[in-house]
């Protein structure tokens, strides 16, 4: 199947889960309240939460810009946003997320950015978001515990899920970035042994692929060793771009005219959510997270109306409009990135 029929596939996939979650959250509901609510809610808030997300999305932008510089690659920070909001688009529409690094690498490669060197960069730039991720959410579960036994049980639930899912990937992509070697032997045994016993086989240069992929981890590894502070540093944008997606709820609350509730309450439950939902197979965790939201926030909005409202517009801010505004830059990327001269494909 081609990559566009794919990308067709994913969007209607897409579409399809935004109609059924819209479905379910409001079969039962009335709508007059909550567009009244929603029709009285300040402009400048919209404003400010939009600005929040396109400087959560541009956050990743510098990253992979500084990194760029670190080894030596000069790219105009308008590429690298270029890269980061489609690599959010594709994110979006592919489950788990697997379509947002290929799409990426795809243009940095036309842009004449080895692929090799491309894949290093952002394989950092995932460690990164998860390492942050998983920091947040470990910091929550060992000294948040007075809110987190406030949450529901099924919150709770996909909580630690989403926390041990996390913990398990930072823990077993560190295993591959900082003992390289190690884990290519055992990979590749492991990958031979199941050939063996016939439960896999090497299709589509599978093993070839596999050695590619353990040879960008070395290369990863000796890139870590040569740029610790670079790493560091990136490693603490990547906290504050967090924290800025995070904070969209506390203006969607503030929104509302409340202030019960502190910024740091809000963006601990928001980061409950993000962390319950990362790992699961669902295009920006459509579903669960409205789900969640309905859930957690419910007793600090107040009522139905005001807690859908919140929903709505916290969600609609920080996941649908940046879906619309991603896809229309991917598009003007698609259009206006053309393929080096003499590219080689490299």
């Amino acid at each position: 199947m081609s990559s566009k029929k794919k990308n067709i596939l994913n969007i209607g996939f897409l579409v399809l889960l935004l109609v059924l979650t819209f479905w379910l959250v409001f079969r039962d509901q009335d709508l007059g309240p909550i567009v009244e609510i929603l029709g009285k809610v300040p402009i400048h808030f919209i404003f400010i939460g939009l600005v929040l997300v396109v400087c959560y999305v541009c956050g990743e932008s510098v990253i992979i810009k500084y990194l760029l510089h670190a080894v030596k690659i000069k790219a105009p920070l308008i590429n690298c946003i270029r890269y980061s909001f489609v690599g959010f688009f594709f994110s979006c529409i592919t489950p788990s997320a697997t379509g947002g690094q290929p799409a990426q690498i795809f243009y940095m490669q036309r842009q004449k950015i080895a692929i090799p060197t491309a894949s290093i960069i952002l394989m950092l730039v995932t460690i990164e978001y998860k390492l942050v991720l998983v920091f947040i959410g470990l910091a929550l579960a060992l000294f948040g515990q007075p809110l987190v036994q406030t949450l529901p049980p099924e919150a709770q639930f996909y909580l630690y899920l989403g926390l041990g899912l996390n913990v398990f990937c930072v823990v077993f992509m560190s295993f591959l970035v900082f003992l390289p070697n190690t884990a290519s032997y055992l990979i590749t045994k492991g990958f031979l042994l199941l050939q063996r016993l016939h439960i896999m086989r090497d299709k589509n240069n599978r093993m070839q692929r596999l050695q590619n992929s353990m040879e960008t981890y070395r290369k990863a590894s000796v890139f870590l060793k040569a740029n610790k502070l670079v790493i560091f540093n990136t490693t603490m944008i990547t906290f504050v771009q967090r924290i800025l997606l995070f904070a969209v709820t506390y203006v969607v609350y503030r929104s509302f005219g409340l202030n019960e509730q502190s910024l740091l309450t809000m963006i601990l439950l928001q980061a409950a959510i993000s962390v319950s939902v990362d790992m699961l197979p669902l295009p920006g965790g459509m579903g669960i997270s409205e789900r969640l939201f309905l859930q957690i926030f419910a007793p600090l909005f107040g009522s139905t109306a005001l807690t859908l409202s919140g929903m709505l517009l916290s969600r609609g801010i920080s996941y649908y409009m940046l879906v619309i505004l991603s896809g229309i830059i991917t598009i003007i990327t698609h259009i206006t990135v053309k393929p080096a001269p003499n590219d080689n494909k490299s």
